[in-house]
């Protein structure tokens, strides 16, 4: 039978009923001024790495959770979350990072390969170094932040990411563009895994699929962004979006870098009241505090664990067809027979379909029966694979064109996807290496996926589209198995309890860096209840 022990602390145990909080102007005790929040560490090192939660704020986060929450007060607080960090990651994330994405495709209908003289295979060998260098520091830039304060951490790759895609603009050749792509590549790879550690800093399990799908949803104004671009600079160069993309993303990253917080133990836009409630309302979470420990245990219990693998053919199956569609997507579409300035505009309704999908998908999640995201992700993705047989083998040019747009609904799936790895993994330095896991297969679904678009079948790229779509199909096997693992686990657990064998308190496991398998009270998340609007 095993039994947490409950964390050391100085302070007096509270009776769950002792006091009932109806605002934060109440809690005289928890607005104190005396006591330090954050663990102060020695020497010049010291003062750039992340600190973790002091013990006297844990010891107040666990009065806190033996506190009735008022819930007006929680959404006036989760209101200021939202205007602080959802525009920060929405103007950052997607909106820039994902017209770089396409920036290649773009440039590619403005006669880079003339321009630069790039072979036949050069191109894709374009598309897919960008990848190789998010795969080489995708696992490094995980561990990074947990050593580093997050946003800053961020926030510096991100100025380093604007600076290569500016200096791109000054590639002479083939050579040139390989080595900034495969360094921009680099830098990217922490933008993925860094918004969805914000988000799982910032929000429950519950309101984590809303969250990611606000943010997400700017891939969509990301993609029209650049159709918008390339049909408003109106020159046939295509230096102009590297140049403009990548000062945006440098002016973007000062702004994050001075004003967004690090974490909610450590900032000056709540108070210290707030600070406490922020981390109080995910007591029902089981994901512990947030802190910058490495811990072994949970690193090997990662690798054996059939979820991080599985999670990794999720950002691999996932992101075969993202490889291709974003930097072959403007050729096909302009092989319909659009010009060079119609096809930029044809991506602005591929913008606003996947924005479509995305909210619809978060009203549904919303919506459905406890129990059901794994299946609202199946659902989203039928429509892609059934967009990538139009395109393949419709006839005509508005049914293919209709079925390219249709091929956006995978955003859906992947907004909601991506939840499931935050909520479901437990202990920070696991939660960091499942991350790392998935966006590892992100990376090498990109780089495979350009390789499957051959230039001699130009401008239908048969080869290319039906790859997708199978990658696609396969992607919804590994969201099912996904399914059966949560399942499976979360009745064992269930029964465990139910029978007598294993024993736990709630309100001490939540404030554990304890793993998912460590900690009985783990349940895996399937759907969530939360509203996203």
């Amino acid at each position: 039978m095993s039994t947490l022990k409950p964390l050391p602390s100085d302070k007096p145990e509270v009776e769950q009923t002792e006091y009932v909080a109806k605002s934060t102007k109440e809690l005289d005790w928890a607005n104190r001024d005396d006591l330090v929040d954050v663990d102060q560490r020695s020497g010049i090192l010291g003062y750039f790495l992340k600190k973790n939660p002091s013990p006297n704020f844990i010891a107040d986060v666990a009065t806190m959770n033996e506190t009735e929450l008022d819930e007006k007060e929680v959404a006036r607080i989760e209101r200021k979350i939202d205007w602080l960090i959802i525009p920060a990651l929405s103007g950052m994330s997607p909106r820039f990072y994902y017209v770089d994405k396409t920036t290649l495709s773009y440039a590619a209908i403005f006669d880079i390969k003339k321009d630069l003289h790039l072979g036949k295979s050069e191109y894709s060998w374009l598309s897919s170094l960008f990848y190789f260098g998010w795969l080489a520091w995708a696992l490094p830039t995980n561990l990074l932040m947990q050593k580093f304060p997050l946003n800053k951490y961020l926030a510096i790759n991100i100025f380093m990411w604007g600076v290569l895609l500016m200096a791109q603009a000054a590639s002479r050749n083939f050579t040139d563009l390989a080595i900034l792509r495969t360094l921009s590549g680099a830098a990217e790879s922490t933008a993925d895994p860094a918004f969805l550690l914000v988000t799982g800093t910032w929000y429950t399990r519950a309101q984590q699929p809303s969250r990611i799908g606000y943010w997400y949803c700017a891939n969509g104004v990301g993609i029209g962004l650049g159709g918008l671009l390339g049909f408003g600079i109106g020159l046939p160069s295509w230096k102009y979006e590297f140049l403009i993309v990548g000062a945006m993303c440098c002016a973007w990253a000062i702004f994050m870098f001075i004003f967004i917080p690090d974490s909610p133990y450590q900032t000056h836009w709540f108070t210290r009241a707030e600070r406490l409630v922020i981390v109080s309302r995910k007591r029902n979470d089981q994901n512990g505090t947030d802190n910058r420990h490495w811990s072994a245990s949970q690193a090997i219990e990662a690798f054996l664990d059939i979820k991080t693998y599985l999670f990794f053919l999720f950002g691999f199956t996932a992101n075969v067809p993202n490889g291709g569609t974003s930097n072959f997507g403007t050729l096909i579409v302009k092989g319909f027979g659009f010009n060079t300035f119609q096809t930029t505009l044809m991506q602005i309704p591929y913008g606003t379909v996947i924005v479509l999908f995305i909210v619809a998908a978060l009203i549904a999640n919303s919506k459905m029966r406890s129990g059901n995201r794994t299946y609202l992700m199946v659902a989203t993705n039928i429509p892609t694979v059934v967009g990538f047989a139009m395109v393949a083998w419709a006839k005509s040019k508005a049914a293919r064109l209709i079925g390219f747009w249709l091929t956006g609904a995978s955003n859906a799936t992947f907004v909601v996807g991506l939840s499931l790895v935050s909520g479901n993994v437990g202990g920070q330095t696991k939660k960091a290496l499942a991350s790392a896991a998935v966006f590892l297969g992100v990376a090498a679904g990109n780089i495979v996926g350009p390789f499957l678009f051959k230039d001699s079948e130009a401008p239908k790229y048969l080869t290319g589209v039906v790859g997708c779509m199978v990658s696609r199909i396969l992607e919804i096997v590994v969201i099912l198995a996904l399914r059966i693992v949560f399942v499976r686990a979360n009745n064992k657990r269930d029964r465990d309890l139910a029978e007598g064998r294993v024993q736990y308190d709630e309100r001490l496991t939540s404030l554990q860096d304890v793993s998912d398998w460590k900690n009985p009270a783990f349940r895996y998340v399937t759907v969530s209840p939360a509203r996203p609007f």
